[in-house]
């Protein structure tokens, strides 16, 4: 907040006339500026639709040319700016009385939840985000609320109450903490699972993000050793032990490749490994609700829950379209990627990478680009196991080789549905589950990877020299086994 603080102030000593504040939050906005003007020993005035000027029934217009008609410096609010650009006369009152104001000291700040300019004024205003409350700010908050609900939480938990906090607006956050104290324990270890519930509904209203919570299950995954092996080697990079040794800060990851082999679920994984939150991005609820805003928006919760994890699932289908707002999606997801300063470390996924824009994939905006293709052997009898125990089950009571044998081109989530299908056939039956089962239910799938071979071998096309696979490569260790075994 203190870096908000000082731009602001910068802005103002520059003598820039005018900034947009993009914000929901309009009192602790105010309360911010206060703090501004304090220390540049000027006048706060402050414009709504409903009193006027300082509660002084007044038009817009009016306010500006009061404005313009006193000496001492003063910093103008409006709030609500972006309902009054068919006002005419205000748009040419504000570029009629720019240069005297910024003589007189004199600037104005628009507050708005929405980004939305007029033409005339384009190049006469300066946007900036107001970030959500910082980890200090919540901290704060919360410490007032345990002394007006006499509570004196433990400081771990007290942490734990903090940052589950973070992504959300200060009245959100209030919000949050009061229902918890009406309906919870007391601010409980049990009651961290309330604020998880509580803070996805809340941040279900933004329209574009969706958080997932992965603390509190087990999450496994079958093959892609080579990932793995990655994952496990950047999971410390966040630390500033990491800065100290000369390594920047991991930027993201981009995983391309079958449908049904894992993708999405290495996005959980990689939150769940790292103990991050992780946030996904509803690719087509952006673009449908306004890109750049549904953006902005975005960006700024990811930033405020860092280090975090920015989970876009299916990339290809809400940036690989040639309207105005995809490329503005686009440009201004790939200006974030390339710039972000807060550890957001992105997860993206897709299916048919060739639509997309070749400036997405180059190094910089992700650190590696992995092709996960079908489960090989091995990695097909590690699924097939996963899901078996998954279910209470022990992989031991079959001959799961002879269903490998049997799955050849079968993808992850098909393997899942073998094992679903022989249960539920054996459960009809009035009988336990057994191999002749899994391999009656692996005859009756046609795998997508059939259906679908053209499409696969031009996938494999593209990503053989252009990605790493996910995958260890075990065709030189298979040589060799059978060399010794012949």
């Amino acid at each position: 907040m203190v870096e908000f603080l000082d731009q602001i102030q910068t802005l103002i000593r520059a003598r820039y006339p005018i900034v947009y504040l993009i914000s929901h939050e309009e009192n602790r906005s105010i309360r911010l500026l206060r703090q501004v003007v304090q220390a540049e020993h000027m006048e706060l005035w402050v414009w709504r639709t409903s009193d006027g000027l300082n509660g002084e029934a007044c038009t817009a217009t009016e306010a500006l040319e009061r404005l313009a008609s006193y000496d001492e410096p003063t910093l103008l609010v409006f709030l609500d700016a972006h309902q009054d650009w068919k006002n005419v006369q205000w748009i040419r009152k504000i570029r009629d009385e720019n240069q005297s104001m910024v003589q007189k000291g004199h600037a104005v700040v628009l507050i708005s939840p929405k980004y939305d300019l007029p033409l005339e004024l384009e190049k006469l205003v300066t946007p900036v985000d107001v970030p959500l409350p910082s980890s200090e700010e919540v901290h704060r908050l919360f410490s007032f609320f345990c002394q007006q609900q006499d509570l004196q939480l433990p400081s771990p938990l007290f942490q734990q109450f903090v940052l589950g906090a973070l992504g959300l607006t200060e009245s959100e956050i209030k919000r949050m903490y009061s229902r918890i104290a009406l309906v919870g324990n007391g601010f409980t270890q049990a009651d961290l699972a309330l604020q998880v519930q509580e803070k996805k509904r809340m941040l279900r209203s933004s329209q574009f993000l969706e958080f997932w919570d992965v603390n509190h299950s087990a999450l496994s995954v079958g093959g892609l050793d080579s990932l793995k092996e990655w994952l496990v080697q950047r999971q410390l990079a966040f630390t500033p032990d990491a800065r100290i040794y000369g390594l920047p800060e991991p930027k993201g990851l981009f995983l391309l490749g079958v449908q049904g082999c894992g993708k999405s679920l290495m996005a959980k994984v990689v939150a769940q490994m790292w103990k991050m939150p992780l946030l996904r991005l509803d690719v087509a609820a952006v673009l449908q609700g306004g890109a750049e805003d549904g953006l902005r928006q975005t960006i700024r919760i990811a930033e405020s829950l860092a280090p975090a994890i920015l989970w876009i699932d299916e990339l290809e289908k809400g940036f690989a379209g040639t309207d105005e707002a995809a490329r503005q999606s686009m440009g201004t997801l790939l200006t974030w990627m390339q710039e972000k300063k807060e550890p957001v470390f992105v997860v993206a996924t897709a299916n048919e990478v060739r639509a997309l824009p070749p400036e997405l994939l180059r190094k910089g905006r992700f650190d590696e680009i992995f092709f996960v293709d079908l489960p090989d052997p091995h990695e097909r009898l590690e699924i097939l196991d996963i899901h078996l125990r998954q279910r209470n089950r022990n992989p031991a009571n079959f001959d799961l080789t002879v269903v490998v044998e049997e799955s050849e081109r079968y993808s992850g989530a098909e393997l899942e549905q073998v094992v679903v299908g022989a249960m539920f056939k054996s459960y009809a039956d009035g009988r336990e589950v057994d191999t002749d089962d899994l391999i009656d239910s692996v005859r009756e799938i046609v795998p997508l990877a059939v259906t679908m071979d053209d499409q696969l071998k031009d996938l494999r096309d593209w990503a053989r020299s252009r990605a790493r696979r996910a995958s260890a490569d075990r065709r030189r260790a298979n040589f060799f086994v059978a060399w010794d075994e012949g």
